[in-house]
């Protein structure tokens, strides 16, 4: 089996997540474009039925089996290895069985009852056989990740974003006509089939490269599994805890934005409208940076676990403000784009400008969501998972609290929900910068996000001079492409002349690796 360097499988996880982020923004454009604000309410309102469900099943299992297996693999121990794969299947197999059947019966509870809306009821049904095709992939690609080969969960990450875009198209043009609802639930079928086929792809990786017979002597090691088990579960565990927090975060609140819209006077059809164009239309685009940082923080955690390991403390500091640094600088510009440009944006990509203030209003509190990643990553990594996971809970405490408390009064509606999203946050994120101080791992780092709140500000700045002086209603695409030009180029040179970015970040990349095998 073909294996990567940290560096070069980090890199291959940046290029897919690029690919895929880019994709999965065409796939939302369609989607809104096909259905309108309603439809993509009614499916960002069953997604989180199914995100909760997923992380229950999963169990937290894909990072415990990536970690067991390399260490198997390291001792050249390849029954290790089978019997890993054989008991976390047992174990998401039994558990997908279970939720899909749960989801299926109680499907038209959570519709009605929860969602207030019924048609909620059809994506509701599409979107279940899912869970044990995700179920599946995920084993596959926690082994694929414990050899330390990326390709496969890159490409078949592609993949699953190509089947899907060309289903929506098919499916929800061809189920509108009979009703928003079921455009919706051709939707959340067509993820179903671009998960299904991603699953092929990597069965049929996992037939290629591994090294010995599943189906051989099953019972056998699944009998004696009981000391995998347990060391599966001691990593699973924790890693569920925060994982769950936040997916029982995003199950409830669709429910709670329902039912608080309702108390301030927004009917259920109006409701389901405003929180598609928050969730479906607003939220993809603030989304967009993440790819990076979410490769940041895999890299994050072996690089940290080995210099703690060595008692390197000032690679432990310099690895985090390094994170913290290309995180913002890759959001920085796209966040100043959303400030200045909220409305030719969101009239460009979704036909419609109705959710510019909460997009202009959000964008620059979300900055702090792109170093959220890195820091939790850290924690793990330092073996503050615990806190971490704390954090998460507090920060959707205050979360809903502020969402109930706002959403529910008429002169606040939606705008209530966006606001508590910005609060939780913030929270959440001065709550990991403040664990790392409480341990002295590091120092609030002032003078960097002095640093970026004048590069930010100078960007934005002369972002808005051009805007006032020269944007013409009759062209406002082509000079946006023009002006953004122009302000990366001013971005990048504030950038490398405060040394947030340095020449020699840029030659640590392996490059040649990237297009030469050896």
């Amino acid at each position: 089996m073909s294996k990567q360097t940290f560096l070069h499988g980090a890199l291959i996880l940046v290029a897919a997540g690029l690919i895929t982020r880019l994709l999965g923004f065409v796939n939302r454009i369609v989607v809104a474009r096909v259905m309108g604000p309603e439809g993509v309410g009614l499916y960002m309102m069953a997604l989180p039925t199914l995100i909760l469900a997923i992380t229950i099943t999963q169990f937290g299992l894909p990072v415990a089996i990536s970690k067991r297996v390399s260490e198997a693999e390291a001792t050249g121990n390849e029954g290790k290895i089978k019997r890993i794969l054989i008991v976390s299947l047992a174990i998401t197999g039994t558990l997908s069985i279970i939720f899909t059947i749960g989801i299926f019966l109680l499907a038209p509870i959570i519709a009605n009852y929860f969602l207030t809306d019924s048609r909620a009821l059809y994506p509701l049904l599409a979107v279940t056989p899912v869970i044990p095709i995700i179920a599946a992939a995920s084993v596959i690609r926690g082994y694929f990740q414990g050899r330390q080969n990326m390709k496969p969960q890159a490409l078949s990450q592609v993949i699953e974003q190509v089947v899907r875009i060309g289903a929506v198209i098919v499916f929800t043009k061809m189920l509108y006509p009979y009703g928003v609802q079921y455009a919706a639930a051709g939707a959340m079928a067509s993820a179903v089939l671009g998960e299904f086929i991603s699953l092929l792809y990597m069965l049929r990786q996992f037939n290629i490269h591994k090294s010995f017979h599943l189906r051989k002597s099953w019972k056998k090691h699944l009998g004696e599994g009981r000391k995998t088990l347990n060391e599966l579960m001691t990593i699973a565990l924790p890693t569920t805890g925060s994982r769950f927090i936040g997916s029982l975060t995003y199950f409830f609140e669709p429910i709670l934005v329902a039912q608080s819209l309702a108390i301030a006077g927004v009917a259920a059809v109006e409701s389901t409208k405003q929180y598609g164009e928050l969730t479906g239309y607003v939220l993809p685009l603030l989304f967009l940076p993440t790819f990076l940082t979410h490769a940041l923080s895999i890299a994050l955690v072996p690089s940290i676990s080995e210099a703690a390991a060595k008692g390197q403390n000032e690679t432990i500091r310099y690895r985090i403000m390094q994170s913290i640094r290309l995180s913002i600088a890759s959001g920085g510009l796209i966040t100043i784009v959303f400030m200045i440009f909220p409305v030719v944006i969101l009239t460009t990509v979704y036909g419609t400008s109705h959710a510019s203030f909460m997009l202009q209003f959000m964008a620059p509190f979300f900055l702090l969501h792109y170093i959220q990643t890195p820091l939790q990553a850290t924690l793990q990594a330092l073996d503050l998972a615990k806190p971490a996971m704390w954090n998460t809970l507090i920060g959707s405490i205050v979360k809903f609290i502020v969402l109930v408390g706002l959403s529910s009064r008429p002169e606040f509606g939606i705008h209530g929900v966006a606001i508590a999203i910005v609060v939780g946050v913030v929270v959440v994120t001065l709550l990991h910068l403040g664990v790392l101080m409480k341990y002295k791992v590091m120092t609030f780092p002032l003078q960097l996000f002095t640093k970026f709140i004048t590069v930010i500000g100078l960007t934005g700045f002369t972002g808005w001079i051009w805007k006032t002086n020269w944007l013409m209603e009759s062209k406002p695409l082509s000079q946006l492409v023009t002006m953004g030009i122009g302000l990366s180029f001013v971005y990048v040179v504030l950038l490398f002349s405060l040394k947030l970015v340095s020449k020699e970040e840029w030659k640590l990349i392996p490059w040649h690796r990237l297009f030469h095998k050896k």
